[in-house]
């Protein structure tokens, strides 16, 4: 188990904020940020994300701060109606294993084993 000060949500960095322009590519999104620099950040989600996209949405991504990484940003969050939606498809797997790894799930807490996207069967 994780003690309970280490079961919130963390990012690999912290959240930059920023306002969208477009998504187009599906894995690519302009940005302006804060600063008024626009950006091109890496978006992990090839699906539509309908009624996400609109232009002048707030955006949270995070800096990689690696300069030989091809796009340096990666988006995490937009906000739409006012509501956080995150749009990092790799993002659920983690928050899961945290919540297992925590005690959070009723009826899972017996489990004292976690291991994430184990092959079950042939073919799998």
């Amino acid at each position: 188990m994780i003690a309970e000060k280490e079961c919130g949500v963390r990012f690999e960095r912290p959240l930059l904020r920023g306002t969208l322009v477009r998504r187009y590519k599906r894995f690519l999104a302009d940005v302006v940020d804060e600063s008024g620099r626009e950006l091109t950040i890496h978006c992990p989600n090839s699906g539509s994300m309908m009624g996400l996209l609109e232009p002048g949405n707030p955006v949270y991504f995070w800096d990689s701060e690696n300069p030989r990484r091809k796009l340096r940003h990666t988006w995490e969050l937009v906000e739409a109606d006012g509501v956080l939606v995150g749009i990092n498809t790799n993002r659920p797997n983690h928050l899961v294993e945290r919540a297992f790894r925590c005690g959070l799930l009723d009826g899972f807490r017996e489990f004292h084993t976690v291991r994430r996207e184990v092959p079950y069967g042939e073919h799998s």
